[in-house]
């Protein structure tokens, strides 16, 4: 018999463009764990639903994802790839967890703080309530391990007191999630300003996107700033700097980016070469990625399947798990 594989389950928000940051740092890792894992990769459009209440373009923004996704490389019959709103299991799950919450603990929760601060005419109790959802979202199939950012190691820690409440309360149901450790390979994509890192939402104009056209990626990547140069043989590098180094360590030939690290080191480097570089690097390594997207966003029907598919999918996890727990609440009356 073939020995059960773990379960994986992360949501991606259909708010923003895909950028890639978002791809080093995370899509290219789930690509990987769709050989190794049983995996559910679900388009979170409730959760926006708390910040974006206007749904005008959300249609549009959950048929990007997806088609961005699919074209990053994961393969909608290997994993569970699904829309939230698809698997209404979730919102009878999360009902349960939401009488084991408890209002304290959720108001001091450092994202539902923040957002208070950035949007305090709209604090809704979905808002407030966002890490039970993201409970339901995670146990709803029994997951182990959750690949998430370091601004949601909390809502884990949240998830895995639920976990233990619910367990304590009615019963074995549900492992404890864990969050999903790629070791070293976590990478932290610079963005072009030398300030943090790439970002869906802020400066667009330091961050490669992956719907960028070629001119816009050269464009972006010319106006990154640098210096004059160093003035003795093998000096630190200012942030700035390592970061366009980090950024062609990325997309470019190894042979690429020991030519360039001799000439700093040798007080030779001329940027608007190095920036030229990358630039074409760059657009090497997005354009495939952006015209397969687009293809695939076109195509209503194929998009309509892989929704279909991986709603069956999730649900069918659902489904098990929800009798388990109305079985372990008393919930069954006849």
């Amino acid at each position: 018999m073939s020995q059960q594989k773990e379960i994986v389950m992360s949501g991606i928000r259909p708010t923003g463009f895909l950028h890639l940051g978002n791809y080093f740092g995370a899509m290219k890792n789930y690509v990987a764990l769709q050989e190794k894992y049983t995996c559910y990769f679900m388009v979170a459009d409730w959760h926006s639903l708390t910040t974006h209440p206007d749904t005008k373009e959300l249609k549009e923004n959950v048929h990007r994802v997806l088609a961005e996704n699919i074209a990053c490389g994961l393969d909608p019959d290997k994993v569970a790839l699904y829309c939230q709103s698809h698997v209404p299991e979730t919102a009878e799950l999360y009902l349960y967890l939401n009488m084991l919450a408890y209002k304290g603990e959720l108001e001091k929760t450092t994202t539902f703080k923040d957002k208070v601060r950035l949007q305090p005419d709209n604090v809704n109790a979905g808002l407030l309530t966002y890490p039970v959802l993201q409970t339901a979202d995670i146990i709803l199939h029994r997951a182990r391990y959750v690949p998430v950012g370091k601004d949601q190691e909390q809502h884990l820690e949240m998830a895995r007191n639920f976990v233990n409440r619910f367990n304590h309360r009615y019963g074995d149901v549900f492992p404890e999630p864990l969050a999903f450790n790629f070791g070293g390979e976590l990478v932290k994509v610079p963005s072009l300003d030398g300030t943090g890192k790439m970002s869906k939402s802020e400066n667009q104009n330091a961050t490669i996107y992956l719907a960028d056209s070629d001119d816009l990626i050269r464009k972006k990547v010319m106006k990154a700033k640098t210096d004059q140069g160093p003035a003795a043989p093998n000096s630190p590098r200012p942030d700035y700097i390592e970061n366009l180094f980090q950024l062609l360590r990325l997309v470019s030939s190894a042979d690429v980016v020991q030519q360039f690290d001799a000439d700093y080191n040798n007080c030779v480097i001329r940027y608007g070469d190095l920036k030229k570089q990358l630039g074409e690097d760059m657009v090497r390594f997005v354009a495939p990625i952006r015209e397969r997207a687009e293809a695939i966003r076109h195509d209503q029907a194929y998009l309509g399947h892989v929704m279909e598919q991986g709603a069956e999918k999730a649900r069918r996890s659902a489904h098990t798990t929800l009798e388990r727990v109305r079985e372990a609440m008393g919930l069954r009356y006849f």
